[in-house]
């Protein structure tokens, strides 16, 4: 069976085929590249000019002068470690109990079969047509005081970790790749005896590894680069995570500053974004059916 493409193979077979397809697609990539990392290029060399040059019309390609005292300014004076800190701990917490109690319901809406599933599950699905800005008031006065408890987890961790677990899409993601689990290897575990709690952990887990990936990335990063929740449940300073802190610690800082602070703050994501990409890929696919 041929397999069809824009580009023939007899025009390639062509020098001057392959000349023009190459060129083309050298072309695409490098515009590409251009795109995507220019605007990491600016921010980060943008850290290292000197206030008068960053703010000159038209702007500098690169500084005329090299200065390193923005990103030591910025580590000092946004108190960076401690809010870089918080932001870790925040983020520690949701993606664990995300992770904990979405699989968990996934596992048991796919495999356990309970009563009223799917209308469970169409209830889960439906919050997702709710807009978000829709729901902060309701979070804010749940976590304000807390039902039967009357306890208000304001300026503590958990107002970030317990709202992060009613994530219906990481849910709803997990749930479909259960669903595609072979039949066969279950039930092969059911024969030797072993539980339902036994086949999440020795069978389930170890197979889903690229989708619990792809859910924790989407975890962590949706606590690192969150705004409006944190802004409403942290009134104290010293527990601000760094989306936060930036925005209120750059009223009286340089512009220099506040551009090196924000490299700083993205280099997380990005590192863990580098060293995780196999699996992120992996996840991506994993849903996919073989032909």
């Amino acid at each position: 069976m041929s397999t069809r493409t824009l580009v023939s193979p007899a025009t390639l077979a062509r020098p001057r085929g392959r000349a023009v397809y190459w060129t083309v697609f050298t072309t695409v990539v490098v515009l590409f590249a251009i795109a995507f990392l220019f605007p990491v290029y600016w921010m980060v060399t943008g850290a290292m000019k000197s206030p008068d040059e960053v703010a000159r019309t038209p702007p500098t390609i690169a500084p005329k002068e090299w200065h390193l005292s923005g990103y030591r300014d910025a580590w000092e004076l946004m108190q960076l470690p401690q809010h870089l800190g918080n932001t870790v701990v925040q983020a520690a917490g949701a993606w664990l109990f995300q992770l904990v109690f979405c699989t968990a319901a996934a596992y048991a809406l796919s495999r356990l079969k309970p009563a009223f599933g799917k209308v469970i599950l169409g209830g889960i699905l439906a919050t997702l047509m709710v807009p978000a800005q829709a729901l902060v008031v309701p979070k804010y006065l749940t976590v304000a005081d807390l039902p039967l408890i009357h306890t208000s987890l304001l300026n503590d961790p958990l107002a970030i970790w317990l709202p992060a677990v009613a994530n219906a899409f990481n849910l709803y993601l997990l749930k479909r790749f259960f669903d595609q689990l072979p039949r066969d290897v279950l039930e092969a575990a059911e024969i030797d005896g072993a539980g339902k709690l036994r086949t999440l952990w020795s069978i389930v887990l170890p197979m889903s590894r690229p989708v619990l990936g792809v859910v924790s990335i989407f975890a962590l990063v949706a606590v690192w680069q969150d705004f409006l929740w944190p802004l409403m449940v942290f009134s104290d300073t010293g527990k601000q995570p760094i989306s936060v802190a930036l925005v209120q610690l750059s009223q009286n800082i340089q512009l220099t500053v506040l551009i090196a602070a924000m490299v700083i703050a993205s280099i997380p994501m990005v590192a863990l974004f580098l060293v995780f990409q196999r699996h992120i890929i992996a996840g991506i696919s994993a849903g996919s059916t073989k032909g």
